[in-house]
């Protein structure tokens, strides 16, 4: 197959490309992570990946107090807190203009995703092309939900194995099946999140039915590689845990893989203005390796 750039005008909204991840399938990885998703999980530590729409990140952190901000901004968002005297935003009065964070040299205030053409993100994964080569790695298409931007992913995936890259897809499943038929060709591996078994469960955890979601992983475990991805929340899904495996045990699964909750994204929701998020505890040695021996007694757990 013939190695060039491929040209295409299709836009793509990208909020994070994270490379060097042992993580997200095998060798040395670039993540590049999609906006926009179609579940809500009350655990979910991207939640600026939730939103197909942009919004403005506020790292009060890395603000100098330089200033620049108050002045440009049109709608007077940007205000002193009367308290502690510290920069904060009043998202009420914010429009999501961006004049801001073309003013904030240190990086406070960024808009949380970009827009790339095709053609940008080749070039970008490129660059770690020959980490891929030495280490049997690839790309990872993460998100928000990839198979919400189809038309863009589909892109992206032929560019990716014009030059012969390994290409992963990490998928919650909650779209039509035809979305899937389309890159089939062009996707190495899939990671599949199930999250609950149990529809009403589900939907309390996320927003959404998993009808969609179980029927496509019985479609997808027949034609394609799957690994199968649970996280593992105390006191939301690890009731669910026998129920997933037994699930499992009757498709063509060979590998699953078990994501214990961590409390790294919660910093982020103050960045957006968000309040109202969900902490669970995170799961103990003693119960990951209790859930490991449930999918090992079914089969579906090396």
């Amino acid at each position: 197959m013939e190695n060039k750039l491929v040209q295409s005008v299709k836009i793509g909204k990208i909020f994070n490309i994270q490379r060097f991840s042992v993580f997200d399938g095998p060798g040395i990885r670039t993540v590049v992570f999609f906006s926009g998703c179609n579940l809500k999980c009350l655990w979910c530590h991207n939640p600026e990946s939730i939103s197909n729409k942009q919004q403005l990140k506020f790292n009060c952190d890395q603000c100098i107090m330089c200033g620049k901000c108050f002045n440009i901004c049109p709608n007077k968002a940007h205000e002193i807190n009367i308290n502690d005297g510290l920069h904060i935003i009043d998202r009420s009065k914010c429009k999501v203009c961006m004049n801001c964070t073309k003013e904030c040299y240190a990086e406070a205030l960024v808009p949380v995703y970009k827009e790339m053409t095709v053609s940008e993100l080749e070039k970008s994964i490129l660059t770690d092309e020959e980490y891929f080569k030495q280490s049997n790695g690839g790309v990872t298409f993460s998100g928000g939900e990839p198979m919400l931007q189809i038309d863009f992913l589909l892109e992206i995936l032929k560019a990716c194995k014009n030059h012969n890259i390994h290409t992963a897809v990490d998928t919650a499943g909650a779209v039509g099946f035809e979305n899937f038929e389309k890159i089939l060709p062009y996707c190495d591996l899939f990671l599949y999140d199930i999250k609950a078994f149990d529809c009403d469960i589900h939907k309390k955890l996320t927003g959404v039915s998993n009808n969609l979601i179980l029927e496509n992983l019985k479609k997808l475990s027949k034609v394609a590689d799957v690994i199968v991805r649970i996280p593992v929340i105390v006191g939301a899904n690890t009731d669910e845990m026998p129920k997933i495996a037994d699930f499992l045990s009757s498709l063509n699964i060979k590998k699953c893989e078990f994501m214990p909750y961590h409390k790294l994204g919660v910093g982020k929701y103050k960045s957006l203005g968000i309040t109202d998020e969900n902490i669970f505890d995170t799961p103990d040695d003693k119960m990951m390796g209790e859930i490991r021996e449930i999918f090992r007694a079914k089969g579906v757990f090396q």
